[in-house]
């Protein structure tokens, strides 16, 4: 089968859905598919050139928003080649110039959301959601209501997404999703210790994500903050691109009274990202939006247990299987979630360990979620 995934970029800067895309194009690589990827990239981008999946980049389009009239024409002409379509993301023109290609013709197009539905964005930006009521009958409506499905990673996001918009019409299918486990975790340790050898011996929390309000980051450094002097001699390590260099500089102005037990590494990949993972005491992402958290994923694969809020949308599954503790979005719920972890028992801790690793492997790695999605594409 061949397939082509549309979206607006495959920057990896962007997280989660980008590395979703790697990871699931690898998988059906690996099972005898066929995956290409057109994108609103530049040619010469250099996520482009090394990407192993062939990227027909046909970008930049015009503003934030990528329009692009060629991004539909190439789809259009080519979209007999292509047994499925897979859109990712919505609100930019990679998601309505495949509804302008495709719609209506032979070649059935599904749409991963990745939680831009969510009522979140409605509530924090309002006008913002003004802009979006404007565009949304004569576009993204008509995107997800042609779709041959409109896929969810979670019961939860399926739930949420119908409470943005009045005017809402699709096929819903929720499916797995996931990631791949990393091939040698000692090996990914030593990196790790080697790229930050202060902190070999010393107990972290690791915090992996983008930089941004959406994630929690500042309420999780206040709530280290207060609980650090009670906590013993232990780090918090915030890994992650930030986009926006005002609100970087407040991050670390709010850990400038540390006494360098909070460091920001910028983003990391390969073997040191896993070994990050590994390496930690625990996971912790307090965001107040989270259609699913590729990291949680990643964390769980290696055995790390996660400290999540219910704002993340698998955190029913995380706390059914053990795998972790779920607070509220707050800085008391951030800082409960602290606190319970390092009040946990050792014995306690390393059955999480074991829970996280069963977690993984039973919902959320590749294989399953590949499956899933082929089950769907299959059988529309």
């Amino acid at each position: 089968m061949k397939i082509l995934r549309s979206t607006h970029t495959i920057n990896p800067a962007l997280g989660g859905p980008i590395e979703s895309i790697k990871q699931s194009s690898a998988a059906l690589l690996r099972r005898g598919h066929e995956v290409e990827i057109v994108s609103l990239d530049a040619p010469d981008d250099p996520w482009v050139r090394e990407s192993s999946a062939q990227v027909h980049a046909l970008g930049p389009g015009l503003g934030s928003y990528g329009y692009a009239p060629r991004f539909s024409r190439w789809i259009k002409k080519h979209r007999t080649e292509y047994a499925a379509v897979i859109v990712h993301g919505l609100w930019q023109y990679s998601s309505f110039g495949v509804w302008r290609a495709v719609a209506g013709s032979s070649t059935p197009y599904f749409v991963f959301p990745h939680g831009m539905l969510d009522p979140w964005f409605k509530r924090t930006y309002p006008a913002k959601h003004i802009k979006k009521l404007l565009y949304w009958p004569w576009a993204e409506y008509r995107v997800l209501r042609d779709a041959a499905a409109v896929l969810f990673t979670s019961e939860e996001e399926r739930r949420l997404a119908r409470e943005s918009f009045g005017l809402y019409q699709c096929k819903e299918v929720v499916v797995n999703y996931g990631t791949a486990a990393p091939a040698n975790l000692e090996s990914a340790r030593n990196a790790f210790f080697d790229a930050f050898p202060n902190l070999r011996g010393e107990r972290f929390f690791l915090f992996l994500g983008r930089l941004h309000e959406k994630k929690g980051c500042d309420l999780l450094i206040e709530a280290f903050g207060q609980l650090r002097n009670s906590a013993g001699r232990i780090h918090l390590v915030m890994v992650g691109p930030c986009a926006q260099p005002e609100y970087l500089c407040h991050l670390q102005q709010m850990a400038a009274t540390s006494d360098d037990v909070i460091s920001f590494p910028g983003m990391l990949s390969g073997d040191v990202k896993w070994g990050a993972l590994s390496a930690a005491e625990a996971f912790v992402l307090p965001s107040h939006q989270e259609n699913f958290g590729i990291a949680v994923a990643e964390a769980l694969a290696c055995g790390t247990p996660v400290l999540i809020s219910s704002k993340v949308n698998i955190w029913r599954e995380i706390e059914a299987d053990g795998a972790g503790y779920v607070e509220n979005d707050d800085l008391g719920g951030t800082a409960n979630l602290l606190r319970r972890w390092l009040a946990t028992p050792p014995e306690t801790r390393a059955t999480m360990k074991e829970n996280a690793k069963n977690c993984f492997a039973s919902r959320f790695e590749i294989e399953r979620a590949t499956d899933s999605l082929l089950a769907v594409i299959e059988n529309p």
